[in-house]
């Protein structure tokens, strides 16, 4: 069972992001502050959950968070400062954008660069211990599908309505054979699949 939060002392905010390893589309994070005595079920980390899990928690989570925020880096600036960077960046917005802000951050990862004025606390495979981390997850996630789909419908040879940017075979095939989109990110490498099944036979 995961805990509420990292810590009761101050008031928390989970942070987490989505669509770091992805070839398309910005990377997406989110911050989240939860009540002490929220319950919701099935939450869990966003890859533990199915489409329809996530976007049913998605709406409990927007309506019973003391305060949420989602932002985003898009994939221009991913480029220019990278995707380590981009993901803080996309963080930093998110905690900022709150309604109510919080007096102690716990985040997912081993790294962060410090937010101004607030103490935290990096927590590895986060999502799967605390709820706010979870929540925070969740909403990051859906809401980046969210956009993919929506600039899906613009590219659709790269199939994001299903990929979500992510680099698979059908993907990194249609990006080298029609070449990239102005949302790709330029900066990273989209090998040929056919190498990648070159290596498993010779392996």
């Amino acid at each position: 069972m995961l805990l509420n939060c990292y810590q009761q002392d101050f008031l928390e905010a989970g942070c987490d992001e989505a669509g770091r390893g992805c070839l398309a589309g910005p990377v997406f994070a989110a911050a989240v502050i939860l009540p002490l005595d929220f319950i919701a079920g099935e939450l869990n980390d966003s890859k533990q959950l199915n489409h329809q899990q996530r976007n049913q928690l998605r709406v409990i989570i927007e309506r019973e968070a003391i305060a949420w925020a989602v932002a985003e880096v898009d994939n221009e600036e991913i480029d220019q400062i990278n995707i380590l960077n981009a993901s803080f960046q996309a963080m930093h917005r998110a905690i900022q954008k709150l309604s109510v802000q919080p007096s102690y951050l716990s985040i997912d990862g081993n790294r962060f660069n410090k937010y101004p004025g607030i103490p935290h606390t990096c927590v590895i495979k986060g999502d799967g211990k605390y709820l706010n981390i979870a929540a925070a997850s969740i909403l990051a996630k859906t809401h980046r599908d969210e956009f993919m789909v929506k600039i899906g419908d613009q590219y659709p040879h790269y199939q994001w309505h299903q990929n979500k940017g992510y680099p698979t075979v059908v993907h990194r095939t249609a990006a080298i054979e029609h070449g990239l989109s102005p949302y790709h990110r330029k900066t990273f490498s989209i090998t040929d699949p056919q190498l990648d099944l070159f290596s498993e036979i010779e392996g």
